[in-house]
């Protein structure tokens, strides 16, 4: 073996540990895992969207003069539904703004639609009406804790790409872009709004 072919076979292993050392390996499994959390996220909202249909039916019965709640949430359902985010825009803040934004309008027009068994009886004996409120509640739950797994994998990713040693692996070989944390933008958002069911305005409606 020549010297020059003994130095390479001692200095491969050496780069191969070095290049593992700058995030070679450990950024895109970073960025992949984020990725796999923002499907999560993506699969709770499509089944939040999926009940909604189906409980505004079960309202419009016992409940058919509340047009306005009834139409607030099926045009909010449609923005929603219309305003998609793929994983490679989740380095982009304003893609992901606008996504929160739509899902954030839906959930405040879906306060008013799951209150209105306090207004009509009849809604509290609706063996569907209630199944499908109880569906969609363990739904929100699950958006809010796949959202939250979510951020915890962008901080990771994020905090890999911009500290050493995983740093160099970032600039030099992928170009890697912080992604952007899902958080609320609907003003108010953690406030449920005060509705009113008083069904001698509501008739007029």
């Amino acid at each position: 073996m020549t010297r020059a072919r003994l130095m390479s076979a001692l200095l491969a292993p050496v780069a191969i540990v070095s290049l593992s050392g700058c995030g070679v390996n450990s950024i895109p499994t970073a960025e992949e895992e984020a990725k796999a959390r923002w499907a999560d996220v993506q699969n709770q909202y499509q089944r939040r969207a999926d009940l909604i249909p189906n409980l505004v039916a079960s309202v419009q019965g016992a409940a058919a003069q509340e047009r306005n709640v009834l139409r607030e949430v099926t045009e909010a359902r449609a923005r929603a539904t219309q305003t998609t985010l793929s994983a490679e825009q989740l380095s982009d803040p304003e893609a992901v703004r606008r996504f929160s934004q739509a899902q954030g309008q839906l959930t405040t027009a879906l306060l008013p639609l799951r209150q209105l068994q306090e207004a009509y009886p009849d809604l509290k004996t609706n063996q569907n009406f209630l199944a499908l409120q109880s569906q969609l509640e363990g739904t929100e739950n699950r958006i809010a804790i796949s959202r939250t797994d979510y951020n915890k994998a962008v901080q990771n990713y994020n905090t890999r790409i911009r500290t050493f040693p995983d740093v160099i692996g970032a600039k030099v070989f992928y170009g890697a872009k912080p992604m952007v944390p899902f958080e609320a933008v609907t003003p108010n958002a953690e406030r449920a709004p005060t509705v009113s069911f008083d069904t001698s305005t509501n008739s007029t409606k």
